[in-house]
């Protein structure tokens, strides 16, 4: 997934999916540890993105808004 592509809802759909054939039963070892990787870099794409608009409510915040958080 490329990054200009980013849309969080849909990395967190992707992890659902990676999440639920991570519970299948007959997922095999080899399997598995592919889709953790896949998940583990779905997840540091989402946390990255979250703590950028935290960044981006915190300077807003400073600059006279309403605090948002």
């Amino acid at each position: 997934m490329a990054k200009k592509d980013f849309k969080l809802e849909e990395s967190f759909e992707e992890l659902n999916h990676i999440i639920g054939e991570l519970e299948k039963s007959d997922v095999s070892l080899d399997d598995s540890f592919r889709l953790y990787q896949e998940g583990m870099k779905l997840l540091k794409t989402c946390n990255e993105s979250i703590d950028k608009v935290e960044k981006e409510l915190v300077i807003l915040s400073e600059n006279g808004e309403e605090n948002a958080i």
